[in-house]
């Protein structure tokens, strides 16, 4: 079963030798997380205003219901709130995990806190366009279709739209990620992490006509 843990995978060093000998191509992506955080910066933007967009399809949305108005920011924190924005974390993460192949089996597979937010890793190889869903699932599912399910039912209230506007931004270092992945791993491809560093191998080889 996916193991609990408060810190993310290192990797093995030894680990990174057998998988280039054995084929795979090391991604190119932010050595530091505060790195890949900077880069995430217009994702983060990109991802509020698709989210703003899609809550203002059937609800109204303005700053001053987020306590931003001409007079100042107005931003009440108290349990409640801190609450749900744990809650929000966890289900971010949890999202992650149920969309890894064999998630409760999984002896590679891990989920945690730290003081920087959740995080959920596998070691598992995974086909890219199933990494690819990982990776937006928790985007796509809270901050795009949770808003629309609930604007149905009248039940989109401002602290629900607070924590999808969070949740979006949260999601700005997985854009990123998706980003990488789509311009760097060909079609037709596995990937597996060791630690924070993602290795691509092709399964597929094209053919090629011989001309005599």
């Amino acid at each position: 079963m996916a193991k609990i843990r408060n810190s993310v995978p290192k990797g093995d060093k030894t680990l990174d030798i057998r998988l280039t000998q054995d084929g795979w191509t090391r991604m190119k992506e932010p050595k530091k997380f505060v790195n890949a955080l900077l880069l995430s910066v217009p994702f983060m933007i990109i991802n509020a205003l698709i989210s703003i967009g899609t809550i203002n399809i059937f609800s109204d949305i303005s700053l001053r219901e987020f306590g931003l108005t001409t007079e100042g920011v107005f931003i009440t924190i108290d349990l409640v709130s801190l609450l749900l924005i744990i809650f929000l974390v966890i289900l971010h993460e949890l999202i992650h995990l149920i969309f890894i192949p064999n998630f409760i089996k999984s002896e590679k597979t891990w989920i945690g806190l730290t003081l920087f937010g959740g995080f959920v890793a596998t070691e598992e190889e995974i086909s890219k366009p199933r990494f690819v869903l990982i990776t937006i699932a928790p985007f796509f599912i809270i901050s795009i279709l949770t808003p629309l399910l609930l604007s149905v039912f009248g039940a989109l209230t401002t602290t629900l739209k607070c924590l999808i506007l969070l949740n979006s931004m949260a999601s700005s270092v997985d854009m990123l990620t998706l980003l990488l992945i789509l311009k760097q791993v060909p079609p037709n491809s596995i990937l597996r992490n060791n630690g924070s560093k993602t290795y691509w191998k092709c399964t597929k080889v094209k053919s090629q006509t011989l001309e005599l």
